[in-house]
C-alpha cells in the first residue's frame, strides 16, 4: 500500500487539485446556465453556451496535439488554466457592472474552449507520464470517480453558494479552487518529459499527419473513437434538452434539475468505485458496446415516458452507472496501444474526431425542441398517442426529443457493435 502511494504521489496531487478546480469551474457554469435559461427561456440559446465551448475545441484540437507533444506539459497546463481563470474574472467584472449579456458568455466560453484545446492533450499525456502502466485501470477509475463527484456536488453547491452570497460568491469560490490547483501544480507535481528529439524536427502539418497516420495504423482505436462520436452526439443532445424537459414542469424547476443531475453523478460515482476495485474485464471491446447500449436506452426511455422526478432519478442511475466502465476500458486500450511519444498528437486527433459531434448534438437538441418538438406537441390533442406518451404543456416536446434520442442511441450501438466484432484486444 505504501509503495503504491509513493509511486502514484504525483498523480494523486494532480488528480485531486485539478478535480477541485474543475468543481469550481463547473459550479460557475451551472449557475450561469440557469441565469441564461431564466433570461431567455430558450433551450437553443442555453445550448449555445456549450456549442461555443466545444466548437474551438473540436476545430483546433487536431493542431493542438502537435504543440502539446513539443511543449512542456506543466507550463502548458499552467498557462491555459490561468487564461481560463482570467475569463472567469471578466465575467465577475461584467456582473458587478450589471452589463452581463448572453453574447458575453458565448465569447468567453469560446475562449475557454480554446484554452481547453491545448490543455486537454497535455493533461492526458501528463497522466500517462506520471502513472506506471500497472495502475492504468485504477487511475482511470479514480478520474471517473472525481468526475462523478463533481457531477453530484456542483448543482447542490452552486445553488447553496448562490443563495448564500449570490453569483459573486460562486465565482470567488471558483477562483480559490483555481489558485489551489495552480500552486499544487507548480510546487507539488513533477512531470517528466517524453523523448522530443524527433518531434522538434517536425513541422506542424507533419505532426498532425503523423497523429492521423498513427490512428489509421491502430484501426481498433479509430473505430472506437468513431463509435464514441456517435455516443457523444446522443449524449450532448440529451444534455441540451434536459433543462427544457425539467424546468418548465409543475413538478420540476431548478431544485429538481439539480437533484436529477446529481443522481447522474451519484451513479457515475458508484460505477467508478466498482471500476477501481473490480478485476480487468475479459473483453474490453464488448464491455464498451454493452455499457453504451444500456446507458443510451434506459435513461432516455424512462425519462421521456414518465412524469415523476423519482423515476427520472432512477433513469439517471441506470444510464450513468455503466459509463465509468466504458471510460476505463477505452482509456486502457488507448494508453496501452498508442506509443507514448505519439499520445499528445493522437489524443488531439481523438478530441477532434470523437467530440466534433458534441456541438452538433447541442444544436440538434436545442433546435429540435424549440422549432419542431414543442410546436408539434402544442398542436396535439389530449387523446393523441403523442400526448399519452409524452404528456402535455411545455416540456412535453423535450420528452418527445429524449425518446427519439433513445432510439438513435440504440441504432448507433447496434451498428458499431457489429463492426467491432472483427477486432480483438489483447491485455498486456
Amino acid at each position: 500500500m505504501k509503495n503504491r502511494i509513493y509511486e502514484l504521489k504525483d498523480f494523486y496531487i494532480l488528480w485531486s487539485t485539478q478535480g477541485l478546480s474543475q468543481l469550481g469551474s463547473t459550479m460557475t457554469n451551472f449557475a450561469l446556465t440557469l441565469w441564461l435559461y431564466q433570461a431567455t427561456g430558450s433551450a437553443l440559446q442555453t445550448a449555445l453556451l456549450s456549442v461555443c465551448s466545444y466548437t474551438p475545441y473540436v476545430l483546433m484540437s487536431i493542431f493542438a496535439g502537435a504543440f502539446s507533444d513539443k511543449w512542456d506539459k506543466k507550463k502548458t497546463m499552467l498557462v491555459c488554466d490561468t487564461l481560463a481563470a482570467c475569463c472567469t474574472l471578466f465575467v465577475f467584472g461584467l456582473l458587478k457592472a450589471g452589463i452581463l449579456c448572453p453574447w458575453h458568455l458565448y465569447l468567453l466560453n469560446g475562449i475557454n474552449g480554446l484554452m481547453n484545446t491545448v490543455q486537454s492533450p497535455a493533461s492526458d499525456v501528463a497522466v500517462t507520464l506520471i502513472t506506471p502502466r500497472k495502475y492504468y485501470q485504477k487511475t482511470s477509475g479514480l478520474r471517473s470517480f472525481s468526475n462523478s463527484l463533481i457531477t453530484i456536488l456542483h448543482p447542490m453547491l452552486a445553488t447553496s453558494f448562490y443563495a448564500f452570497g449570490g453569483m459573486d460568491f460562486v465565482i470567488m469560490v471558483d477562483l480559490c479552487t483555481f489558485l489551489i490547483a495552480f500552486l499544487a501544480l507548480v510546487f507539488g507535481v513533477k512531470i517528466p518529459e517524453a523523448d522530443r528529439n524527433r518531434k522538434e524536427e517536425e513541422k506542424l502539418l507533419e505532426s498532425v499527419k503523423a497523429g492521423l497516420n498513427c490512428l489509421n495504423e491502430h484501426r481498433l482505436v479509430l473505430v472506437l473513437i468513431l463509435f464514441l462520436a456517435g455516443v457523444n452526439l446522443v449524449a450532448s443532445a440529451f444534455d441540451a434538452v434536459l433543462p427544457a424537459f425539467i424546468l418548465p414542469r409543475e413538478n420540476g424547476g431548478e431544485r429538481v434539475l439539480g437533484i436529477v443531475t446529481s443522481f447522474g453523478g451519484i451513479a457515475m460515482l458508484a460505477g467508478s468505485l466498482l471500476v477501481s476495485v473490480l478485476p480487468a474485464p475479459k473483453d474490453r471491446i464488448r464491455l464498451i458496446v454493452v455499457t453504451m447500449m444500456i446507458s443510451l436506452t434506459t435513461d432516455n426511455f424512462l425519462m421521456s415516458l414518465t412524469r415523476t422526478p423519482l423515476i427520472w432519478c432512477v433513469g439517471q442511475i441506470l444510464g450513468y452507472t455503466p459509463v465509468p466502465f466504458m471510460n476505463a476500458s477505452l482509456d486502457v486500450i488507448v494508453r496501452s496501444t498508442i506509443p507514448i511519444e505519439m499520445q499528445g498528437r493522437v489524443y488531439a486527433c481523438r478530441n477532434t474526431l470523437q467530440f466534433f459531434t458534441i456541438p452538433v448534438g447541442f444544436l440538434l437538441g436545442g433546435g429540435m425542441v424549440d422549432q419542431v418538438c414543442e410546436p408539434f406537441m402544442a398542436g396535439t390533442g389530449a387523446d393523441s398517442l403523442a400526448a399519452i406518451l409524452f404528456g402535455q404543456g411545455k416540456g412535453s416536446g423535450a420528452a418527445m426529443m429524449i425518446f427519439l434520442l433513445g432510439l438513435t442511441g440504440m441504432t448507433v450501438c447496434l451498428v458499431f457493435g457489429k463492426v467491432l466484432k472483427k477486432y480483438r484486444y489483447q491485455e498486456q
